[in-house]
């Protein structure tokens, strides 16, 4: 039996230390990503050039049903947890093990930002660790209210419109104050797969993701179903 228990402590400390190698291994190879974009060009200076657009519209600019709408689909816990949710990030892999599929990924908003104005749409494991190191960056510099400014700024809402104003112009012929909750709430789902949601391509696809938008601003609390029956 002692034989045995001796051979178990072993055989943990060489898993135990194989996988921390392994684990310093990725992180000094994110790291390294990440300082080169870095090199290139700060946060501060790509978040500047971002502010410097003619159409770059302030978040008190936007309509408050589209924020939540676009929190509330995007990353429901945005206010509160940090550069990375564990929770929403073990959810995740429970649904893609159960599912056998990898069809959700578990990033919140500011590891989003942080892919879209440092690095490329490569995926990768170390391409991700830097986009974790580049999102804990962005959580320490700015505030809530400045990230989820600067990514309703910069994202894809498909038939070529990057960006809340582009969109809101776009699709509506409106300014981002101005929009409806049904406007807001359709144009809220269709980053996800903008290809897939764009209005001019599939709007029934766009108004299929628009009902799952609005059950999770319900079922997340940030409407009722009183207020939503009132503005339809």
């Amino acid at each position: 039996m002692k034989k045995f228990l001796k051979l178990l402590l072993m055989l943990l400390t060489i898993a135990i230390i194989i996988g921390l190698s392994v684990f310093i291994f990725f992180m000094y190879q994110a790291n390294e990503i990440y300082q080169k974009a870095l090199a290139e060009s700060s946060i501060e200076e790509r978040v500047k050039k971002i502010q410097s657009d003619d159409d770059y519209t302030k978040i008190d600019d936007v309509s408050s049903d589209f924020k939540y709408a676009i929190i509330a689909i995007e990353d429901h816990r945005f206010e509160d947890h940090g550069a990375v949710d564990f929770i929403s990030i073990g959810r995740a892999i429970y649904r893609n093990i159960t599912s056998r599929s990898l069809s959700e990924g578990g990033s919140t908003i500011t590891q989003q930002l942080a892919k879209n104005i440092i690095f490329s749409q490569e995926q990768s494991l170390t391409r991700k660790i830097a986009e974790i190191l580049a999102a804990v960056d962005i959580e320490k510099k700015y505030s809530k209210d400045e990230i989820i400014e600067l990514y309703v700024n910069i994202i894809y809402y498909g038939d070529g419109y990057y960006g809340i104003h582009d969109a809101s112009y776009g699709y509506f012929k409106k300014a981002p104050s101005e929009l409806s909750f049904d406007e807001a709430t359709l144009l809220a789902g269709i980053p996800n797969a903008p290809s897939v949601y764009s209005l001019s391509n599939n709007p029934d696809l766009a108004r299929q993701r628009q009902k799952y938008v609005i059950q999770s601003m319900i079922d997340y609390g940030f409407v009722t179903e009183e207020y939503v029956n009132s503005v339809k």
